[in-house]
């Protein structure tokens, strides 16, 4: 039988979603609780490959395995065994062609940021930013990426061949509360690794007048070079949100 999960985690101590040979990851974690409580091994497959310390609300993974075990009473056991940072918020039957990378209509992301200095249980969630930021601009300097755009500048670990054009269906900046927290939502169907958090980055360059200018940040999107002195917003400031997949 195959199963479909929705997973909530926080990533701060984890080295991402991917299982990994000598560091600790989500997926790894959920399988090795799901064996030592079922006696079973399963292998999950994730629909998006979080990086270290990119938290998750709405991760969707599948697994196959053979058990006789209510969903309900499966869900419960398994979060019962799980770590406090990983929740399994969903676990249901799907048919066997349902695939969590194919079919994928939107990916939702969220970046947190603080511009004032954050509680202590908020500052593993969000990126404090100390310098003067003008948020007009940074409004200005996200908007250059929406659209369809080859965005070999802005990511990492992408082999020459690869193809790195994607679409960027909307990039949101709203003040979240009054104490200096905001939120940058990122929406489209898929994204490269550290792609947003190089948005990000290079966009807090541009709108704390550090370094370049809109302008020089149009110009190294259309260069198309991985090789970009330019900030990599903090991993703890991203969130995977929610996918929604095509019906």
């Amino acid at each position: 039988m195959k199963y479909k999960l929705l997973i909530a985690y926080d990533g701060t101590d984890f080295s991402g979603w991917q299982v990994q040979k000598h560091a600790p990851s989500v997926a790894q974690t959920m399988q090795d609780r799901f064996k030592a409580l079922f006696n079973r091994e399963i292998t999950l497959i994730g629909a998006s490959r979080t990086d270290a310390g990119v938290h998750a609300m709405g991760q969707v993974a599948t697994f196959s395995v053979d058990l006789p075990v209510d969903t309900l009473q499966m869900m419960h056991a398994w979060n019962d065994a799980l770590p406090e940072t990983i929740v399994i918020r969903s676990l249901e039957q799907v048919d066997d062609r349902f695939h969590p990378i194919y079919g994928v209509a939107q990916k939702v992301y969220k970046y947190r940021f603080f511009l004032e200095r954050p509680l202590p249980f908020n500052q593993a969630y969000g990126w404090f930013f100390r310098y003067c930021l003008d948020v007009h601009l940074l409004h200005e300097a996200l908007q250059l990426f929406v659209g369809t755009h080859d965005f070999r500048s802005f990511c990492t670990g992408i082999d020459m061949g690869e193809n790195t054009v994607r679409t960027i269906e909307s990039i949101e900046l709203f003040q979240e509360n009054a104490q200096g927290s905001w939120l940058i939502i990122v929406k489209g169907p898929g994204f490269l690794r550290h792609m947003i958090r190089r948005i990000v980055g290079a966009s807090f360059d541009v709108a704390s007048k550090r370094r370049i200018t809109v302008a020089k940040l149009k110009s190294i999107l259309e260069e198309r070079d991985p090789e970009q002195a330019l900030t990599n917003a903090p991993a703890k400031g991203l969130c995977l949100e929610s996918i929604v997949y095509k019906k």
